[in-house]
Formats: structure tokens, sequence, C-alpha cells
């Protein structure tokens, strides 16, 4: 900001030095993604499941395995209203996203399906909540990022899962690289003309161009295993 600032003055003034390039040593440096294994994923699901009350258990477990099986982000996963499953077409609308942005998944039936079973449960257990998320608390509202943050940290433990390294940690974030990672491997494994698919796996987590998604594979410690399509 400074460079450019001092370029903008030089034009005006010939005596202005501008900073050279590599003056600071300092760089801004994205976090080194952490990719779900498959067993890593059910484990977390597993230790969810042990929460109370059960509508606690079950809304923790759901939101897990549907980050996992969209690749959404947290604030996008607790904005969701049941609107915006679509069964019928198998698609999830994501509304006013990153950027004011909206856009459409589709998913797996097991997904769908999941998630229509827990929604049977919160009906039974809060007959009538104070939100159209699908994800309830047991008060009957909308889930609350801090809470979800201070479950999941303990989830975590519960299901042993560990850095690798200590700059690779479990976070609710690495659902997204993990989907993303998931997806083209399998585009390999099948033959498919990757590279022509690019610009669509982009569009999965919500990036507007490949480059932004490149991160997720260039600075990966784990291969994972293939991901579950349910949630």
């Amino acid at each position: 900001m400074v460079r450019g600032f001092a370029r903008h003055l030089q034009a005006l003034d010939p005596a202005t030095e501008v900073p050279p390039v590599g003056l600071l040593a300092g760089r801004n440096r994205r976090a080194v993604p952490y990719l779900y294994s498959h067993a890593e994923v059910a484990a977390l699901m597993a230790a969810a499941t042990a929460l109370r009350p059960a509508l606690h258990a079950a809304a923790h477990k759901t939101l897990i395995g549907l980050l996992s099986a969209t690749g959404m982000r947290l604030g996008a996963a607790i904005r969701l209203d049941r609107a915006g499953l679509d069964a019928a077409e198998g698609i999830v609308t994501i509304r006013d996203s990153k950027f004011a942005k909206s856009r459409q998944i589709p998913r797996h039936p097991s997904t769908l399906d999941a998630l229509a079973g827990y929604g049977q449960l919160r009906d039974q257990r809060c007959p009538d909540p104070r939100t159209p998320s699908p994800l309830v608390s047991t008060a009957g509202t909308r889930l609350i990022s801090q809470n979800i943050h201070y479950i999941f940290a303990r989830l975590v433990r519960q299901a042993g899962l560990q850095p690798r390294p200590q700059a690779c940690r479990p976070c609710l974030h690495g659902f997204r690289p993990s989907l993303a990672v998931n997806t083209l491997l399998a585009w390999y494994r099948d033959g498919v003309d990757v590279q022509a698919r690019l610009p669509a796996l982009s569009t999965l987590p919500g990036h507007s161009k490949p480059a932004n998604t490149y991160w997720y594979y260039s600075d990966s410690r784990v291969i994972p295993t293939p991901a579950p399509s349910y949630a």
C-alpha cells in the first residue's frame, strides 16, 4: 500500500522515493489446509452423537455431515433456511453467502435423506422453533458460530484428531478443501478431463475462479480417502 501511494506521489514529485520490492520480509501466509479422511469425518460425527440432549447431538452431527458433503462455509450453513432444501430437485440453495452471492449445490440423495431424518427429530423435540433454519439449538433458535466452534473443539479431542504438523490443525473450514481435493482425486481415478472441469470445481466451494481454489491442492499435508456423500 505504501509503495503504491509513493508511486502515485512520484508522478507529481519525481523526488519521491519509492520503497523497493522485497524491502520487508513479512508476507501474508495462508493456513495449511487440513484434509479430513473418511474415517475422521465418521469419528467426528460419532463423537457428536454422544452429546446431550439428543436434539443438541443431532444438530451438530448433521452440521458436520452437511459441511463435509457440501463444502459450504460455516456462516452459510448457519444462515441456511428450510426453504433452501429442495429434496425433489436434490438442490441446496445457499443465499447471501460471501460477497452477498447466492448459489445452488446439487446433493446426493443420501445427504437430503439425512437432513430429512434430522428434520423429523427436530419436529418431535422442538415442534415450534423460533427460526426457519433447519438446524436449531435446544431453545429452538438458529445455531451460533461461537458455540459451534466451542463444541467442535471438544469433538476434535474426543475423536482423537491431531495437528499435522502444528500449523495444520483440524478446523471447521477444513471441510471445504477436503471436499475439493476428494473431488479432484475422484476425477483422476475416473479418468475424466480434470483441466476442463476445474472451473466447475471452483464453483463448488463458491469461488469465482480456479486460482482461488488452487491453494487447497498446493499445500496439503495428507491425501485423504474419499469423503462420504451423506450428511
